[in-house]
């Protein structure tokens, strides 16, 4: 079977390049060794609806007091801060990447349903989905470190 070669379109007389089956303006057949039935058109297969993903900072963090051991939440505006615990008034340095201070988990808002999230801080950077409204998100891992 001989490709087509170039030339005009016999149906419409386009000048269509060589090597194709079918004529770009009108969609006739340009190789005469072919005929409708030989030619097989592949099914149309929908793709699934991409979802689309919205990144989110982390708005602040659940941390234990260092004196007293109790669960504060705190604002990430104040990380690199001296802070005051609302339990005990010790005051400490908000240093979370610190070993000694515990970050027990990180706060941020749903985009989609704005509900208030709480997550364990190993989802710091990962792409996940609300466990209110399933919307995605990724959660950004930018520690703010300026005061």
């Amino acid at each position: 079977m001989a490709a087509w070669s170039g030339g005009e379109c016999p149906d419409c007389g386009e000048y269509m390049p060589e090597n194709l089956i079918h004529c770009q303006t009108c969609r006739a057949l340009l190789n005469d060794d072919l005929d409708k039935d030989s030619v097989e058109i592949p099914e149309f297969i929908p793709l699934e609806e991409i979802e689309s993903m919205i990144e989110i900072d982390i708005r602040g963090y659940f941390v234990d007091c260092p004196r007293c051991q109790r669960e504060l939440r705190i604002n990430r505006k104040y990380v690199g801060s001296t802070v005051q615990c609302k339990h005990c008034q010790g005051p400490f340095a908000l240093d979370i990447l610190s070993p000694s201070l515990s970050v027990n988990a990180f706060y941020t808002t749903c985009p989609y349903c704005e509900n208030d999230l709480r997550a364990s801080t190993k989802y710091a950077g990962a792409k996940v989905a609300c466990k209110h409204c399933t919307g995605k998100i990724h959660i950004l891992d930018e520690i703010d470190t300026s005061a």
